[in-house]
């Protein structure tokens, strides 16, 4: 069968050209297609296809070229990334592993013909599809706000554009000016947590706007890592920092772009940046597929196969799975179980029980690192936490040292197990 779709061919001087070409898939082989290149998708891709030895037929199916982790942007905006240092390339999954790369938008699912069809025209079949679309927005959910309105008050949610702009615009602030932050209600995609970035861009403020102020409006009582956070804001940044919880009016929130002010329970103020974190729910491509339940997609927790289709999974953010968070390293675990499922189902290979874990670190400033973390196991209602760790108020310099430099290393490794 002839496919006319857009088709990474793995070389550096392709890639750079943008081409296009027809593609001729194998006969007689399985084909698994997956949507979305993060870190759910590029791992499941990646395992599908170097432990099938080429006994699977694998499309991966994103619209970047380039792609640049939620995970770490953070630290781009506080200063101790560059955007380049989160931003990666599909060439080495193409041209090491035989994965179809197409570069395009996944518009609908057919669950009938088992097709996935594209923007760009035409659709590619599958045997068995995986879905890891990451994120997108509640429509209404914060008051005044929308996509439209993303230039004036960025989300900076999906990382790239968004994240330059925000960055720029803290830079931007006036002597003295507010930055403040509309915080989402659980569940969040977490990284990029808005706390961390709250702390991040404390930091920038700190070296060149010292009497600049920052106000997060959140409609959460308490959040993760709550006390760790409010300890090094008061250790590092004092007096810059107001969180207005639930208790406050922090869920009562209006926005107006064009104005650049922000109501909270009824007080206007006036703002100079403004960093909108809506309500989420599962990107779109899942609610097209008709797997979700409006808002996230139940999943099986032995396999992360959908409630809805046994030929369909889902992973990472967009699944609803029970009590992991949404992690980009949630994403790569539950990826490496799926994958083996996967495989196993279309090739007769061995199927081990799914063992699940998870670690969210976040830099609160220079070498001041803590983190949460679980392991998790597959039950017949869901993937439940097993034990966990978590920092520690009161940690030494150096414990917390140690742990900026393990995220730094977790970040090499998960980003080489993502893109090869």
């Amino acid at each position: 069968m002839t496919l006319n779709r857009r088709t990474f061919l793995g070389t550096a001087g392709v890639l750079a050209a943008g081409l296009s070409a027809p593609m001729v898939l194998a006969q007689g082989k399985p084909r698994v297609v997956v949507v979305g290149g993060g870190a759910g998708g590029a791992t499941a891709a990646r395992y599908i296809a170097k432990d099938s030895k080429g006994e699977i037929e694998v499309t991966l199916i994103e619209p970047s070229r380039t792609y640049y982790t939620c995970f770490f942007s953070n630290l781009y905006l506080g200063g101790f990334q560059e955007l380049s240092d989160i931003a990666h390339s599909y060439g080495t999954l193409a041209a090491k592993y035989g994965i179809n790369v197409v570069h395009d938008w996944a518009v609908g699912v057919d669950r009938d013909s088992k097709t996935v069809s594209l923007a760009g025209g035409g659709s590619i079949p599958y045997d068995k599809l995986i879905l890891s679309p990451g994120i997108d927005f509640v429509d209404g959910a914060v008051e005044g706000w929308d996509v439209i309105a993303q230039n004036k008050m960025p989300h900076a949610y999906k990382a790239g554009s968004q994240t330059e702009l925000l960055k720029a615009q803290v830079l931007a602030m006036p002597e003295g000016g507010t930055f403040a932050m509309v915080a989402p209600p659980n569940p969040f995609r977490c990284p990029p947590g808005p706390y961390e970035r709250v702390s991040m861009v404390a930091h920038v403020l700190k070296a060149n706007n010292p009497t600049a102020k920052i106000i997060i409006a959140d409609p959460k009582a308490k959040f993760s890592k709550m006390s760790l956070f409010q300890e090094g804001w008061a250790d590092h940044y004092e007096g810059m920092i107001d969180w207005i919880g639930e208790d406050f009016g922090g869920g009562n929130v209006s926005v107006n772009p064009d104005a650049m002010t922000v109501t909270i329970d009824g007080e206007e103020t006036k703002v100079d940046v403004c960093n909108v974190i809506p309500a989420m729910k599962a990107g779109r491509i899942a609610e097209m597929a008709g797997v979700t339940d409006g808002n996230w997609a139940p999943v099986n927790a032995a396999d992360m196969s959908s409630k809805a289709d046994p030929d369909i999974y889902v992973l990472g953010d967009a699944s609803q799975q029970g009590d992991m968070p949404k992690s980009g390293f949630s994403a790569n675990s539950q990826a490496k179980v799926c994958a083996n499922a996967v495989r196993g189902a279309l090739t007769g290979s061995k199927i081990f029980p799914a063992k699940f874990s998870n670690t969210c670190w976040s830099l609160i400033d220079t070498d001041d690192g803590v983190k949460v973390g679980a392991t998790y196991e597959a039950t017949p209602e869901k993937i439940a936490k097993v034990d966990g760790f978590i920092s520690q108020t009161g940690e030494d310099s150096d414990l917390r040292k140690a742990t900026y430099q393990e995220s730094l290393g977790w970040y090499a490794g998960i980003t080489s197990d993502m893109f090869g």
